[in-house]
């Protein structure tokens, strides 16, 4: 009678090298992101979390945070400042918006072109988006000067006696930097829509061409649907961007003339760090990201729908 010996296999040896060597680049992968990681969290996830919980709260320079439930909320619904600068953040941005998106979209389709030279008036046009925006806003200030701007001295050359005052007037100094907003901001989202127009496949003109397709049909039927998702990548950008804005507005009207430029971000500013009233700035705060997060969600779903 015979048996036999089973014996299993030996594992092969360099099955432990591997395993040692798929950890090493697991850790050396964690280094690299390690920085980004302790950056966000230190400055980004912590001050947002932080944030939410002192809106709840009444905390001064001077006391203890101190939980108050809703009375933070309570007395910025009832204050006529939030509902101020919660009008004009919704009217910047609904002049900011559409206006950019439509002179980026024009300036991509004169610039995208191979012409001789087309580079230089690319970065001319991108240029003041890298530009220190302090030297925009005073640049422009001095433009939309009432008595000796250039502006003013051209509207008067055309027969307009009665020019705007533009940031010294309650009612043209926000529209005075959404202009200069737009004029800033068009450059880059120019090349967002370069990028885009550059991707289209010719073949799909040529085709409409074929078909007797004007140049009007062309644009409506090839060129706009095909920038879809360029379009609703600056959507969102510019909408998040314009709640936002804060610095432009500080540095070229400071929220004035009285109170026609304050957007809710200047708000924050004035009553957290000027006023020490940090509970309260907190809960104006988590209202706009509130804003900010219903809008984008909005702006997701009505993505989703058109592409089904």
């Amino acid at each position: 009678m015979t048996t036999e010996t089973i014996t299993q296999a030996p594992a092969p040896v360099h099955s432990r090298g591997n395993r040692k060597q798929a950890r090493r680049n697991t850790l050396i992968g964690w280094t690299f992101i390690l920085p980004n990681f302790i950056g966000f969290l230190a400055f980004t996830l912590i001050p947002v979390v932080a944030a939410f919980a002192l809106s709840f709260m009444e905390w001064t320079s001077f006391s203890a945070p101190k939980w108050v439930g809703l009375a933070n909320f309570q007395r910025m619904f009832a204050s006529d400042s939030f509902w101020i600068a919660l009008r004009n953040t919704v009217v910047y941005a609904l002049g900011h918006v559409p206006l950019t998106m439509a002179l980026a979209l024009i300036l991509a389709m004169l610039l995208n072109r191979k012409l001789k030279g087309i580079g230089f008036f690319r970065v001319a046009i991108f240029f003041p988006y890298i530009t220190s925006l302090v030297a925009v806003a005073v640049v422009w200030n001095m433009l939309f000067s009432p008595d000796s701007g250039p502006i003013n001295q051209f509207l008067n050359a055309v027969g307009i006696a009665d020019p705007p005052g533009w940031t010294s007037s309650s009612d043209w100094a926000l529209p005075a930097v959404i202009i200069t907003s737009v004029w800033r901001d068009m450059g880059y989202y120019m090349v967002l829509y370069l990028a885009g127009l550059q991707a289209i496949p010719t073949e799909l003109y040529e085709a409409a061409e074929v078909d007797g397709a004007s140049a009007w049909q062309r644009f409506w039927n090839v060129t706009i649907p095909s920038l879809r998702p360029t379009t609703f990548f600056v959507v969102v950008m510019l909408t998040v961007s314009s709640f936002k804005v804060f610095d432009l507005i500080v540095v070229m009207t400071n929220g004035g003339p009285g109170r026609s430029t304050t957007v809710l971000s200047q708000l924050i500013y004035q009553e957290g760090i000027g006023e020490g009233k940090f509970g309260y700035s907190s809960a104006i705060s988590l209202v706009l990201f509130i804003i900010v997060l219903t809008v984008t969600v909005l702006q997701f779903k009505i993505q989703q729908r058109r592409e089904r």
